[in-house]
């Protein structure tokens, strides 16, 4: 039994997902063609009270459309040093958009009002790049899947209105947050310029993403993902999983986000663990012993077929999802507390 928990994009289709993709009513959706397309479109869009969806082949995809749709090139976007877009998507806004990042040293990739506010003064001198759309991440990935505090987003969104600045969610994992703080879509709906949503991390499908905002935003959007080639013919097998998981896999999310939790427990017990960074969703971050070393660590739970990541400067990420089972859950348990030096 190989337990993998190097990430939540490892799961693989359910038997019902399955049978949702092999019943899919599907035609050309570059032709804007395939009901199932469109009705996944349709259903993301209400759910979030905005007014139009475009379906994605991936999150990074999803995202560097919406930097190209609000920004010029010489521009710059504002986000978190740990930001997933400045990070983790191969320089694409360079590359795509032809815009640099201004990067907030915030708390586990998330920033404050006073810390925005201090990045945008100065917007109007000539010698800088002009700062034309602001980034957040929810959850952050390299923050260890942490949550933002919606009150301190409001914040961000009116200074963001106040500058004439777009305001885009990288909400790979909102629905993560969504549960684990009892929002609702139509909040950030309601926030965001344009949220982009992963079906394939914590939902479980096979592939793609969702770029939501307004039906100017999403117009653009279908001829950057053009350009972009993430155009597909027949999609509708693909958004059948995805209506499946939105049907199917949030609520259940829960149940990742307790035993990410009870891992942190068992971690927090050890004398190998030196930090445990606070567990909020269903990633689990923390630091072994120097003398053991993260690469080691992670080597040797290897050998017992136990799939971990490293994160960068001795960090370990531990990631539940919905094909990790009870009973994997156990044996990791015990061979975190058996762990020999």
């Amino acid at each position: 039994m190989i337990i993998d928990l190097i990430s939540d994009t490892v799961t693989r289709p359910s038997k019902g997902m399955l049978a949702a993709m092999m019943q899919a009513k599907v035609g050309d959706d570059v032709f804007k063609m395939d009901p199932t397309v469109n009705e996944l479109q349709e259903k993301a869009a209400t759910m979030f009270g905005m007014e139009a969806a475009l379906f994605f082949p991936s999150g990074t995809m999803a995202n560097q459309t919406a930097i190209k749709l609000h920004t010029q090139p010489g521009d710059k976007l504002i986000c978190d040093k740990y930001a997933h877009v400045y990070n983790y998507e191969g320089g694409g806004a360079a590359f795509n958009s032809g815009v640099t990042c201004k990067l907030i040293d915030g708390n586990r990739g998330m920033f404050t009002a006073k810390q925005l506010e201090e990045a945008v003064a100065g917007r109007a001198d000539i010698h800088v790049p002009y700062s034309s759309l602001v980034c957040v991440e929810n959850t952050t990935n390299k923050g260890g899947g942490a949550c933002w505090d919606f009150t301190e987003l409001e914040k961000l969104q009116k200074i963001a209105q106040n500058n004439n600045l777009a305001f885009h969610l990288d909400g790979a994992r909102l629905f993560n947050a969504l549960v684990a703080k009892n929002e609702t879509p139509q909040q950030y709906g309601q926030l965001f310029d344009t949220i982009s949503i992963c079906l394939s991390k914590g939902l479980g499908a096979p592939i793609g993403s969702i770029l939501l905002g307004t039906e100017e935003h999403i117009a653009k959007a279908l001829r950057v993902r053009k350009l972009l080639g993430g155009a597909m013919r027949q999609g509708g097998f693909l958004a059948a999983a995805g209506i499946y998981a939105l049907n199917n896999h949030v609520v259940r999310l829960s149940e990742d986000h307790k035993r990410a939790q009870e891992i942190g427990k068992v971690l927090a017990s050890v004398s190998y663990v030196t930090k445990l960074e606070v567990i909020e969703t269903n990633i689990v971050i923390f630091y072994v012993d120097e003398k053991i070393g993260a690469t080691n660590f992670i080597e040797k739970m290897k050998c017992k077929n136990i799939l971990l990541t490293p994160m960068g400067e001795g960090r370990i990420r531990i990631v539940t999802h919905l094909d990790y089972t009870s009973e994997m859950h156990e044996i990791l348990l015990q061979e975190l507390m058996n762990f020999k030096h």
